[in-house]
C-alpha cells in the first residue's frame, strides 16, 4: 500500500527547526537586553554625579556669597576670578567633576550680595583625536 502525506519525520524536522528559531531569538533577546541594561546603568551614573556636581556647586555658591572675598578653593574645587567687560563685573568661574571626562563649568558675575549665572553647563575634558586612517578624496 501507499502511504501519502507528511510522516513523523516531516513533523519531526519542523518541530526541530521551530525550537531552533525560538532559541535563537531568545538569545537575541538576552543580548540587547543586557546591551540595554549597561546603557541604563551608565545613565543612572551620569544623572546621579550631574546632580551631586550641581549640589556642589551650589554649597561653593553659597560660600562665596557669605563672604567678603573669593576663595581660592572650596570644598576642594579650584575657584578662578576674572572681569567681564560687558557686565562691569568681577567673574568667578569654577568646574565641578562629574565623571572622568565630564565637569560642570560655572561661572557667574558677583555682585555685593548677589549674583548672575553667566554659564551651568557640562563639558567634556577628553582630548579629540584627529582620524585620518581613511584616505578621502578632497577634490581638484
Amino acid at each position: 500500500m501507499n502511504r501519502s502525506g507528511i510522516g513523523v519525520g516531516s513533523a519531526s524536522i519542523i518541530l526541530v527547526f521551530a525550537v531552533l528559531c525560538l532559541t535563537i531569538f531568545s538569545l537575541i533577546s538576552l543580548v540587547v537586553a543586557s546591551n540595554e541594561r549597561t546603557l541604563v546603568d551608565a545613565r543612572v551614573n551620569l544623572v546621579t554625579n550631574y546632580y551631586a556636581a550641581d549640589a556642589l556647586a551650589e554649597q561653593i555658591i553659597s560660600d562665596i556669597l557669605a563672604t567678603d572675598t573669593t576663595p581660592d578653593s572650596a570644598h576642594g574645587v579650584n575657584i578662578y576670578t576674572g572681569w567681564n567687560d560687558e557686565l562691569d563685573a568681577p567673574t568667578v568661574y569654577f568646574f565641578c567633576d562629574i565623571t572622568d571626562i565630564k565637569v560642570l563649568y560655572v561661572s557667574l558675575a558677583v555682585n555685593e550680595e548677589s549674583f548672575d549665572i553667566l554659564s551651568w553647563r557640562i563639558y567634556g575634558t577628553d582630548e579629540w583625536e584627529f582620524d585620518d586612517s581613511i584616505n578621502v578624496w578632497i577634490g581638484d
